[in-house]
């Protein structure tokens, strides 16, 4: 639905702008929680409404449907790895670009667990909309793939199963979104108290490099 031409100062321009993104933001954080928990089956645009404090027909001015909605914020988070976890162009030494990605996904997981949830709920469902990502996703693996191979072949790191490799480095770091109450549990954390994730990531990074022979820092 387009929004009315009106002629109005540019201040209020400017507070209507801040207004727009501020539903449009509040928005996608409903979506984000109610997707996650219950995923696209189970969320509903009722519930988003209700928890972004809109009507539902409020809600359906900024947006046409709960699929667009859905497919959004599905590949922000293919977009938002797309973008993060490349490795380090700058670097050729194995363990700094390792454990630069290592620190990266992790940072990622904690910093979006909803979105993160999202991704595994539909993988888990089938990845019926994800048929856009594979290609990107396997060309994107292959490369990572290819210089590990290099960096094995040319002796400066222990001869692993690249693709293994990587798959391990998603799930360990990954597993600290997709189960948060579970970890929150174990660490004997409340609910709401934050992670250490230097412990964290020092932990992982340690695992990862010694498995790929390198000594850690």
């Amino acid at each position: 639905m387009p929004e009315p031409e009106i002629d109005a100062p540019s201040g209020a321009l400017s507070r209507a702008k801040q207004g727009r993104e501020r539903i449009l933001g509040a928005i996608r954080e409903a979506a984000i929680a109610e997707f996650s928990r219950h995923g696209f089956k189970g969320a509903s645009t009722k519930a988003i409404a209700e928890r972004a404090g809109l009507t539902k027909p409020q809600l359906h001015y900024y947006i046409s449907s709960k699929e667009e909605l859905y497919e959004e914020l599905l590949y922000s988070v293919l977009n938002g790895w797309s973008g993060a976890f490349i490795f380090d162009s700058n670097s050729d030494d194995p363990k700094k670009v390792l454990s630069s990605y290592v620190r990266k996904k992790l940072d990622y997981a904690l910093d979006n667990p909803g979105l993160s949830r999202i991704f595994t709920t539909e993988v888990l469902g089938g990845g019926r909309n994800l048929g856009k990502y594979w290609p990107v996703a396997v060309k994107s693996t292959q490369q990572k793939v290819d210089l590990i191979n290099r960096w094995i072949a040319e002796g400066r790191m222990r001869a692993v199963d690249a693709k293994v490799l990587l798959m391990q480095i998603w799930g360990m770091t990954q597993h600290y979104a997709d189960y948060g109450v579970q970890v929150h549990i174990m660490l004997g954390l409340a609910p709401d108290e934050p992670i250490d994730r230097e412990h964290i990531v020092r932990e992982l990074t340690t695992f990862v490099l010694l498995g790929c022979g390198l000594a850690p820092d």
